[in-house]
């Protein structure tokens, strides 16, 4: 196995083509809707093209829901409204059609796979295809210990790259990227008050469920003494994925970035994947031109992460429950945006007013002087 070195990535990330864009926009400006008139779906449509190299775009026609899963066992500490160690619950619930992300996934003709990373569980409680890239059982307790070793931090790493490629291989042309995990927005915190040098009260939210003033402070005194841990190892980001984050959110990491190299369009979900795409960026400063907002989930941290990779929501309907769910909601607006670029007609060309002839043009002239003489 080769030795994974996180500066390839920057080598190897491309920008989305900019001549596409310019080509993309010239259309927008020939059709006969007026530029601007559709807002932020003008915006997406040429980022679309970009992306795919297309123009008109093409539409998004095999998307998918990715979420990533863990348990983290900082949730032992009360920082959680569920009970540490219960994420395969909600997995189960996904994956037999009960949760939010489902209900929508089923209405929009999306599939959704979920994939274990470090489920506090047995593996054989759940199929085969969920838990073969599976790292560990629950990620440790980031307040008083690394969440992964070493060599699990690459694994997971790894593994996210890899579920990047079979999405790329299978046809898969835009990814909807959410988590469903158990004390992962305080993980998430850490991470991003450590790359956006700030405390723990400024990106500490209260979850998916809405945690109390209590919890609220055990999860901001958990995300402190994390980020005690976390910052002597802030320039060496696979290290700090292995402190402070996570199997599941190191293998977010890692898939952001393959992604990114496979030219995959990505919808980022809630703060979890926030946080993740933000370690991304330090890695490679290239890659967040390949993702999307999906929504502005109340998260303070979320905000936080997005304000600094200049990443502005599609939407804001205050959507906490996470899972992919936000971020689904979006999807309906980017391929709305792709169908108005392709398919709006262009407007017919006016015809150009025939140029006096050499004659024509004496004539004129002689009869403008005669009327002056005159």
């Amino acid at each position: 196995m080769n030795a994974l070195n996180l500066d390839d990535f920057t080598d190897l990330i491309e920008r989305p083509d900019g001549g596409v864009r310019r080509d993309a926009e010239a259309r927008r400006e020939r059709q006969i809707v007026p530029p601007g008139s559709l807002g932020r779906l003008d915006d997406l449509g040429e980022w679309l093209s970009a992306a795919q190299s297309a123009v008109p775009v093409r539409p998004i026609e095999r998307p998918r829901v990715l979420l990533f899963a863990g348990d983290h066992k900082v949730a032992e500490l009360g920082v959680s409204a569920r009970p540490a160690g219960s994420a395969v619950q909600l997995v189960r619930d996904v994956l037999e059609g009960g949760r939010p992300v489902s209900v929508l996934a089923r209405r929009l003709g999306v599939p959704v796979r979920v994939v274990d990373m470090a489920l506090d569980c047995d593996p054989a409680e759940l199929p085969d295809e969920v838990v073969r890239h599976r790292v560990r059982r629950g990620s440790g307790r980031i307040d008083i210990e690394d969440a992964l070793t070493a060599e699990e931090a690459e694994a997971a790493f790894r593994a996210g790259v890899a579920v990047a490629d079979e999405e790329a291989d299978s046809g898969t042309d835009l990814v909807v990227l959410g988590d469903v995990s158990v004390g992962g927005t305080t993980a998430a915190g850490v991470l991003i008050a450590g790359l956006c040098g700030t405390d723990a009260s400024v990106v500490t939210g209260r979850g998916g469920l809405a945690i109390d003033d209590l919890a609220w402070m055990r999860k901001c005194a958990a995300i402190r003494d994390a980020l005690r841990r976390a910052r002597p190892v802030l320039g060496d980001q696979l290290q700090l994925l292995a402190t402070a984050a996570g199997a599941d959110l190191t293998a977010m990491t890692g898939f952001l970035l393959q992604s990114a190299v496979r030219k995959t369009p990505v919808i980022l979900d809630g703060v979890v994947a926030a946080a993740c795409a933000l370690v991304a960026q330090r890695i490679a400063f290239r890659a967040p031109d390949w993702w999307l907002a999906a929504h502005d989930s109340g998260e303070p941290g979320q905000a936080k992460a997005l304000d600094r990779m200049a990443l502005e929501p599609l939407l804001s309907h205050g959507v906490t429950v996470g899972e992919g769910a936000g971020g689904l909601l979006a999807l309906p607006l980017v391929q709305a945006a792709a169908a108005l670029a392709a398919e709006l007609p262009e407007r017919p060309e006016e015809p150009e007013e025939p140029e006096d002839s050499g004659d024509e043009k004496n004539e004129k002239e002689a009869e403008a002087g005669a009327e002056e003489v005159g």
